[in-house]
């Protein structure tokens, strides 16, 4: 049997990734996070229902929390995040500290106190890391392999607070495992969605507003493009990169590579819906936003055997019917 800890899995990629291990029996699973979910959530009630699922509630920010995760584990996958392009904007030195703090104590822990000499840990970083040179150089290359320069275009501007943990944290990574001699790798999901993912990123909020029949309707960067990776998809790959021997050490993007404008993605959930408005306000995207970014996934596919499988109609089907 395998042991496994998956850090911040209540969130939305950790919840999916810790129900397709628990599908195995020959897995147990520990989630820990800052806070366990409400009673009333009734998928995660259903998932720590599993006889082989166990939830830990602890700051992992604090070093003397990681006492209560106890050791021995084979796989650790660290998902801690403060995630939200409002919590970037508004508490960019929480985003800091919460990434930085708990990826210091996660090494530690592992190197310290886990017991498994062979055990090997993976790091969720993100496609944020690419954006600062696309502002930077004005310019996208794509499809956008790993081994680009990855910058921070201005550290005075809140927005980049994400980015720079995920580099700070890449950097820890490499180089502790390097000095200490232990197993890691490193992924950058691009673009993931699908059910449980949250009310304020792109795809829920133009499900709930063509839910509610808003017309006229806006959208926004209606030409700009993006590729986008079904949640069942982008765990299959976390959970391909940590099981192969040959990733060990390695960074991958994850993602699809399939372009979409967003005007086309919004008329496909329309068409789901079976609603149409009859006004289209067309709007600038957000400041923040990247547009037509495409990840290089040939190095991922060659080393894990891995490849997106599930169409944007039938991910858009499945996360449509869950928001409504």
């Amino acid at each position: 049997m395998s042991k496994i800890l998956i850090t911040g899995g209540t969130g939305f990629i950790g919840y999916h990734l810790a129900k397709k291990l628990a599908s195995s029996e020959k897995n147990k699973v520990v989630i820990v996070n800052k806070t366990i979910p409400n009673p009333d959530n009734k998928e995660f009630g259903s998932l720590l229902l599993s006889p082989n699922v166990k939830i830990i509630e602890a700051d992992l920010t604090d070093k003397d929390a990681w006492k209560k995760v106890g050791g021995n584990y084979d796989f650790i996958y660290h998902l801690v995040s403060v995630k939200g392009f409002e919590n970037f904007n508004k508490i960019p030195h929480e985003v800091l500290r919460v990434g930085i703090l708990s990826t210091l104590n996660a090494i530690d822990w592992l190197r310290l106190e886990n017991g498994k000499p062979r055990a090997k840990i993976l790091y969720t970083s993100s496609n944020e890391v690419y954006n600062g040179g696309v502002v930077a150089y004005g310019k996208i290359i794509n499809p956008v392999p790993e081994n680009i320069p990855c910058v921070i275009p201005n550290t005075y501007d809140p927005r980049w607070s994400y980015a720079g943990q995920k580099l700070i944290g890449e950097l820890l990574f490499i180089h502790y495992s390097k000095a200490y001699n232990f197993r890691m790798s490193i992924v950058r999901p691009m673009n993931v969605y699908g059910p449980r993912a949250g009310y304020t990123g792109m795809i829920p909020k133009i499900i709930q507003q063509a839910g509610k029949r808003v017309d006229p309707f806006t959208i926004f960067g209606p030409d700009d493009t993006r590729t986008f990776c079904y949640v069942d998809d982008a765990v299959d790959a976390l959970s391909k990169v940590m099981e192969s021997s040959k990733t060990d050490n390695q960074t991958y993007n994850i993602g699809d590579n399939h372009q979409i404008s967003i005007k086309d993605l919004t008329e496909i959930i329309f068409d789901i819906i079976k609603w149409h408005p009859k006004n289209i306000i067309l709007e600038n995207s957000p400041h923040e936003a990247i547009r037509n970014s495409v990840p290089n996934i040939s190095k991922i596919r060659e080393d894990a055997g891995w490849k997106p499988q599930t169409s944007l109609r039938e991910g858009l089907e499945k996360t449509v019917e869950w928001y409504s």
